[in-house]
């Protein structure tokens, strides 16, 4: 039997089209377990199950073959009480089907939690792109077949999950997935959408970073040091929200030269030390300073770059900074290393975008009230509210963060409880993971040279 896992995505892709297949289902029930929408993919359910770190009973993971690109197109859902499934979608490189599936896994239980912490009544989601071999991704025209492509795919699912923008999409690929479905926010505002989430993201995780130096004690802003790592969308805003704060350092890396010269010239200041590294340069996180923000992909915090941590606090906008969840967390608290969730900190991106549907304009007073430090549930109270927990009760800030979510993600959607199940049941009776593909050689698909 194949181990779908260790295939590249774009190859797994091919060996469903040599099926006869272009799509994909793996649903939990609490009645039956985790099943497959087809008996050549039971072994990738069983690796899914294997998975404990990352597999913690997701309601389904969808999957696509794009229907112009060829590209593999991932929907993942953890818990949908709350509401129908809701985050970005990643477009990325992986290495393998198996680095897909983790991230999706990874990312959706995040967001379920970050939902329920910020009071929004959505469930978990995320979408996740395998980037395709090359540099096609670059051009225009191929892009704006893959978002649309990626568009249908959300529009076959009948709202069970609504996109958003996240790494490696920006704006215009919002645009071009509404051209093809209703279920995506983060639309441009040019058809009514909120657009850019990224100043949201980055205005509430300096807040956060305040409530964590009070809650230990530490005084404001003013006066202290920042590292950063990653200037890009999030980190540039971010550095204009701690000079305006007046920040008395902010030490930064950044691997894309073209991202550091913009943000030099818009932020050009004396207090902003910005240095270009190479891909795989930590040396940032070693950096001496009060608050480390980790701003770019997730994993980066693990045995090996948390005995080199010279910060009093970590609160970034990356997704998943721990590698290992128990064991990295306990390993910054016995180091005296205040850590909050990124869930904690970044929510800001989703509550922007998340209820555009109700109407969007500026100084919504649903949004701003999230930065004011007056209102119960901000991100500054939930942040001091998590650390408190967390050292009243002698566990991690990640065990206390989770529980916290965990108890807030069981509260049913006021008007449509478990709606996504209801969706899932309707989608799998009717056929949905039967749509055929263009059957291929299946020495194609073995020698990854079909369909790219």
């Amino acid at each position: 039997m194949v181990d779908h896992s260790q295939l590249e995505p774009h190859v797994f892709a091919e060996s469903l089209l040599a099926l006869g297949l272009r799509r994909a289902a793996f649903i939990h029930s609490p009645s039956t377990g985790l099943t497959s929408s087809h008996p050549e993919l039971e072994g990738l359910g069983r690796s899914l199950l294997a998975n404990t770190r990352d597999y913690d009973r997701h309601q389904a993971v969808l999957l696509e073959v794009g229907e112009q690109t060829g590209v593999l197109l991932g929907a993942f859902l953890h818990r949908t009480k709350r509401g129908q499934g809701i985050g970005g979608v990643r477009l990325w490189s992986y290495g393998s089907l198996g680095d897909f599936l983790s991230d999706g896994l990874r990312l959706s239980k995040g967001m379920g939690r970050k939902n329920a912490l910020a009071g929004l009544w959505w469930g978990g989601g995320k979408g996740v792109i395998a980037r395709a071999p090359g540099r096609r991704h670059e051009d225009p025209g191929y892009r704006a077949q893959l978002f649309q492509d990626y568009g249908r795919f959300i529009t076959s699912l009948c709202g069970a999950y609504v996109t958003a923008e996240d790494v490696g999409t920006t704006e215009p690929d919002m645009a071009e997935i509404h051209r093809a479905t209703r279920y995506v926010v983060c639309v441009p505002p040019s058809v009514g959408g909120s657009g850019n989430p990224s100043p949201a993201t980055a205005r509430g995780v300096v807040c956060a970073m305040e409530g964590a130096l009070d809650q230990l004690g530490l005084g404001p802003l003013a006066g202290k040091v920042i590292a950063m790592q990653g200037v890009g969308n999030v980190g540039g805003f971010m550095v204009e929200e701690l000079l305006g704060r007046g920040v008395a350092r902010i030490v930064a890396a950044e691997v894309s030269e073209t991202v550091a010269r913009a943000v030099r010239e818009r932020y050009g200041s004396e207090r902003l030390q910005l240095d270009v590294v190479a891909p795989g340069d930590h040396r940032i996180l070693a950096e001496p300073c009060d608050i480390l923000a980790p701003n770019a992909l997730g994993g980066i915090l693990n045995p090996e770059t948390i005995a080199r941590l010279h910060a009093k606090i970590v609160c970034g906008a990356a997704n998943n900074q721990l590698l290992d969840q128990q064991r990295d967390a306990l390993l910054l608290r016995e180091r005296g290393i205040a850590f909050v969730p990124d869930f904690v900190a970044n929510r800001m991106g989703i509550v922007n975008c998340a209820n555009e549907q109700y109407g969007s304009f500026a100084d919504d007073p649903a949004i701003v009230r999230h930065y004011d430090s007056n209102w119960d549930g901000s991100v500054y109270r939930v942040t001091r509210s998590v650390l408190g927990r967390a050292e009243q009760g002698g566990i991690t800030s990640t065990e206390a963060a989770n529980l916290l979510a965990d108890e807030l993600a069981e509260q049913p959607h006021p008007i449509f409880p478990d709606r996504t199940s209801a969706i899932l049941t309707r989608l799998l009776a009717d056929g949905w993971a039967k749509v055929p593909g263009p059957r291929l050689p299946a020495r194609a698909a073995a020698a990854g040279t079909g369909r790219r």
